[in-house]
């Protein structure tokens, strides 16, 4: 019996999944990280996170043919790519982007967005 009772203490303890008592879950603060990190919130362009979209088109004359084109401004799907691509893009010298706010973000701060954004449609 004092086998079987601690197999099952063992199996039980084993099994629970990791909870979170803090103040405020690493989840929650990544949703508010992703909802306002400072100014320009991530969501205002990248929505659920989990599928590219538009938030620009516009007009612009081709050099080559000296036409009208239209164009547009799209963000990427940010729940599919790595931790390492998040963070490069994260801290990338914003002159290679002129759409991509400067947020400044900490590295737990960081952690705590990519948390967010993977289990964002999970909620």
């Amino acid at each position: 019996m004092k086998h079987l009772l601690l197999m099952f203490f063992l199996v039980s303890f084993s099994t629970a999944q990791e909870i979170d008592n803090s103040f405020i879950t690493q989840l929650e603060y990544g949703e508010m990280l992703y909802k306002n990190p400072r100014g320009v919130g991530c969501i205002k362009c990248h929505k659920k996170a989990d599928k590219s979209v538009v938030i620009a088109k516009y007009k612009e004359i081709d050099k080559k043919t000296k036409k009208l084109v239209e164009k547009s401004i799209v963000v990427p799907a940010i729940n599919k790519v790595s931790f390492e691509k998040f963070v490069e893009k994260m801290k990338a010298d914003k002159t290679e982007s002129k759409v991509m706010p400067t947020y400044f973000l900490t590295d737990d701060e960081l952690k705590s967005l990519y948390y967010y954004i993977k289990n964002i449609n999970k909620k």
